[in-house]
């Protein structure tokens, strides 16, 4: 049986090629898209000009237009970018059955067997970068035994490492501290010279084809954070002198999981293929969406309802030839200048009826930015549920039944689901019984978007009168007796007795140790008061807190 060979390709400037693909006119221009991080615009991805111009991936946007006055920019759009690298991802089908996206720029392919199709290993990972660049992406891949050995060379193979006076690599600190590391001559100290430096022998590189079974030679040379570990724990090995993959397989493993964790480990057990780490092509997921090209440019918001009229129908078409409703839908609006706008709402239950997706849409289009003008609309079941179909069938009782639930009105589905595209499904919940004596227990809230109203006789009756509003218990003032007082002082106002009707006994739950409820049992009771408020006291007999009289509610 063969070996196992897994190839990693990386796009590194998927988001920036993705458009210069579009706008091919404007390649002779450093090229730059900007990501919205809600407080600026920051550089999520570049062309080859604008890295030579001296621009790097995270930079605020305001410094890289002082930098390059004649950078072009562009805005993210996230959706675009995933359904690009889903298009590569079946475009990568012609060198593997067995591919894996890796969100967001880069796939995985398991190539065991297929390499001999094209020549050998060498020869698929060059067909590979020509088909590549042939399509206007640039492309760089890793090809090992394991998942996170490719996905190393891939990223960092090849790479020059920056090297200090010492001879250590220095390319994971930040470029404030670069120029004091140069300054530590600790050779002159008895230490090893430069030339000498493992480390210095061409440039730190490493070939990006691991042979079979030399999967931890290959990776020695690669700095750490080839490891796919986080910042943190990258920063951490390296002020430890841990720069090098080579510097952690010869380390005793024990010091390094009790002061690193388990995490450290377990990636480099996966880079060296002590620990599986499985390639896993997911199915494609049926996809419920319909779009339109408008021939010319709208950007009113009558023209966007006339393209509804046509879209949302034929959506609902799809949905119910597959037996689903849509739970959210998202509305996608690609502007003339290339960039885009969308909205997105949710329905308390799932839909496949224009009727009641057209006027949730209809309140999120003030929210839809036209620009310069919309040349394409594209409407998207995001989230999808099934609708079970009810028909009448079998004793006359169970027919009837069917057809109640067959037929049963769903005006307050279409009420939770306006009220939530103002203020959010989450925000609108609904109470349900609880199977617990205790009066605050008694009940759970849920959101009503995501739950089913409860049957008319699931709520028990409790023995005596809720109040309408209830809260924690309320210290009052008063004669510790348990006869309702005559006069007591809550919320800082005295109060007069006029009527008290009870009590009414409510012993805690033995069995959970509730803070709330350690004053023992309660005896609760209606209380009118002569200015009219209608309070629920209760008289705490004590237990392991002192005894006294508490106001926990008030009626209506």
């Amino acid at each position: 049986m063969p070996a196992r060979r897994i190839l990693s390709v990386w796009f590194p400037r998927l988001g920036a090629d993705r458009l210069l693909r579009r706008l091919g006119d404007q390649h002779g221009a450093p090229f730059a898209v900007l990501e919205e991080t809600g407080q600026m615009q920051v550089i999520s991805s570049l062309c080859p000009l604008a890295t030579a111009a001296g621009l790097r991936v995270g930079q605020p946007a305001r410094d890289a237009h002082a930098m390059c006055a004649g950078l072009i920019t562009r805005v993210q759009n996230p959706h675009a970018e995933a359904s690009f690298l889903n298009a590569l991802t079946r475009w990568a089908g012609r060198y593997s059955p067995w591919v894996a996206a890796q969100p967001p720029d880069a796939l995985m392919l398991d190539v065991t067997g297929c390499t001999h199709l094209f020549g050998g290993e060498a020869a698929l990972m060059a067909t590979v970068l020509q088909d590549a660049a042939d399509l206007g992406v640039h492309a760089e891949c890793g090809l090992a035994d394991t998942p996170g050995a490719a996905w190393a060379l891939a990223r960092y193979a090849g790479r020059g490492v920056v090297h200090d006076r010492s001879g250590d690599a220095i390319d994971q600190e930040a470029r404030a501290t670069r120029s004091r590391a140069a300054k530590r001559r600790h050779w002159e100290r008895g230490g090893t010279a430069p030339g000498n430096s493992p480390g210095t022998q061409g440039q730190g590189s490493a070939p990006r084809i691991a042979a079979p079974g030399m999967t931890r030679q290959a990776l020695a040379p690669l700095p750490v954070t080839a490891l796919r570990l986080d910042g943190d724990t990258a920063a951490a090995l390296a002020r430890l002198g841990l720069r090098r993959i080579g510097d952690l397989t010869g380390q005793p493993r024990g010091p390094l999981a009790r002061r690193f964790g388990k995490g450290l480990l377990m990636r480099m057990d996966q880079a060296l293929g002590a620990v599986p780490e499985p390639v896993s092509p997911q199915a494609a997921p049926p996809r419920f969406a319909t779009r339109l090209s408008l021939p010319d440019p709208i950007g009113l918001r009558e023209d966007v309802e006339a393209a509804l009229a046509r879209l949302i129908p034929r959506l609902c078409d799809l949905l119910r030839a597959k037996g689903q409703g849509a739970r959210a839908i998202r509305l996608e609006a690609y502007r003339a200048d290339g960039t885009a706008g969308w909205v997105q709402i949710g329905l308390a239950r799932p839909a496949d009826q224009p009727d009641r997706i057209t006027p949730l849409l209809a309140m999120k289009l003030d929210d839809l930015d036209a620009g310069y003008g919309i040349d394409i609309l594209r409407l998207e079941a995001t989230q999808v549920e099934p609708i079970y179909a009810a028909r009448p069938a079998g004793h006359l009782d169970a027919g009837r039944a069917a057809r109640e639930r067959a037929g049963r009105d769903t005006a307050l589905e279409d009420l939770i689901g306006r009220i939530g595209a103002r203020v959010g499904l989450d925000a609108i919940t609904r109470r349900h019984p609880a199977s617990s004596h205790i009066p605050e227990k008694c009940s759970t809230v849920q959101p009503a978007a995501w739950s089913e109203p409860a049957a008319a006789g699931a709520w028990p009756l409790p023995p005596g009168p809720r109040p309408l509003l209830l809260w924690r218990p309320e210290l009052v003032t008063a004669p510790d007796t348990p006869r309702p007082p005559a006069t007591f002082r809550w919320r800082g106002q005295d109060h007069a007795l006029a009527d008290a009707t009870g009590p009414e006994r409510i012993a805690p739950e033995w069995w959970l140790d509730d803070p709330e409820w350690r004053s023992g049992v309660r005896d609760y009771w209606h209380v009118v008061t002569q200015g009219g408020a209608r309070l629920w006291l209760f008289y705490a007999h004590g237990a392991a807190l002192s005894s006294g009289w508490f106001c926990q509610g008030q009626f209506a």
